[in-house]
């Protein structure tokens, strides 16, 4: 019995311990195992250098798309300029979800990423993802906007006509494919999902786009970066579709590390981001046809740039909580 006694007393002094470590730094949002000491918003590396992550090869992954092999192949010479700048060898991870991107992140098999701009916040509070990068024109011109798409003959000539229409969003986590959309419909032009129209989540904003071309839905909300690239590939003919709105401008995909990457690797790492030579690259050839281009990579700040998605989470009621 003694035992016992003396077991459960010590499970009792570290639960405490590991509450009154987890109280010794400050948060803000971020999950109790990080720490923002500097208050820029995300989590600082570990104090301690064991807990440091110095793997023989990096995990890369994009954020999820239509076709991972597709970017995996757009990706590949940046990959290997990775590797010359870091020494390590880099794996490209194709993940098929918001969810499992963050989660891979959260759980340390996933070390360098590029995160879309609804998902950036949950990444940064739950994950301990730390962006520092983002894709912009040479003029350092950059970002997206939301635009609601209907087929090029359809009915639906205003926001107000999708009322009793079936709406396509991409995920949940995605900005201009889910929150900013659904937080527009309702504030703005008075219409709630299943009372006033029939919301769908088709996974992916390359996915919206071919199902409203196809008409499978009758609107949809995506990201027109998105849209326009898959217009250059010829993946969806323009002629097809028809915008009836069109929003403010986002912040695009996020690139960036796991917190507890080792601090001379993500020197490293920051350094193949900015001295990647983009003329002639696949990369330069597949995001040339977004608008603006995205021919180069900018330093951010995810405080800074990620303000206004914050401010669209807070109207949603989003949680960044973590599960």
């Amino acid at each position: 019995m003694n035992i016992v006694r003396i077991l459960l007393a010590a499970a009792i002094l570290c639960a405490l311990g590991v509450t009154a470590r987890a109280e010794d730094c400050p948060h803000g949002q971020l999950d109790v195992r990080y720490c923002d000491r500097d208050g820029d918003m995300v989590a600082d590396a570990p104090t301690d250098p064991k807990q440091w992550l110095d793997p023989s090869t990096l995990v890369f992954a994009y954020t999820p798309v239509e076709d991972p092999e597709v970017y995996r192949k757009v990706w590949d010479g940046f990959l290997h300029h990775m590797e010359k700048v870091t020494g390590k060898r880099v794996q490209f991870f194709a993940v098929q979800s918001n969810a499992a991107q963050i989660e891979a992140m959260r759980a340390g098999r996933l070390h360098v990423a590029g995160f879309n701009t609804g998902s950036n916040p949950i990444a940064v509070n739950c994950a301990g993802f730390v962006p520092f990068a983002m894709m912009a024109s040479k003029e350092n011109a950059f970002g997206y906007e939301m635009e609601i798409i209907v087929p090029a003959d359809s009915a639906i000539k205003a926001v107000a006509d999708l009322k009793g229409k079936t709406f396509a969003f991409s995920d949940p986590n995605s900005n201009s494919g889910y929150k900013a959309p659904a937080a527009l419909l309702r504030s703005e032009f008075g219409l709630e999902a299943e009372k006033d129209y029939k919301p769908a989540f088709s996974g992916k904003h390359d996915n919206t786009v071919l199902g409203v071309a196809n008409k499978d839905y009758d609107a949809g909300a995506v990201a027109n970066a998105v849209m326009y690239r898959m217009m250059a590939r010829g993946v969806v003919e323009r002629s097809k579709l028809r915008t009836i709105y069109k929003s403010q401008t986002f912040p695009t995909t996020g690139y960036g590390y796991v917190y507890n990457l080792k601090p001379e690797l993500v020197a490293k790492v920051e350094e193949a981001f900015f001295t990647f030579p983009w003329d002639g690259s696949t990369l330069q050839a597949e995001y040339k046809g977004s608008n603006p281009p995205q021919e180069k990579f900018i330093p951010i700040s995810y405080k800074e740039q990620w303000n206004v998605i914050r401010k669209i989470d807070a109207a949603m009621n989003v949680s960044y909580s973590c599960k």
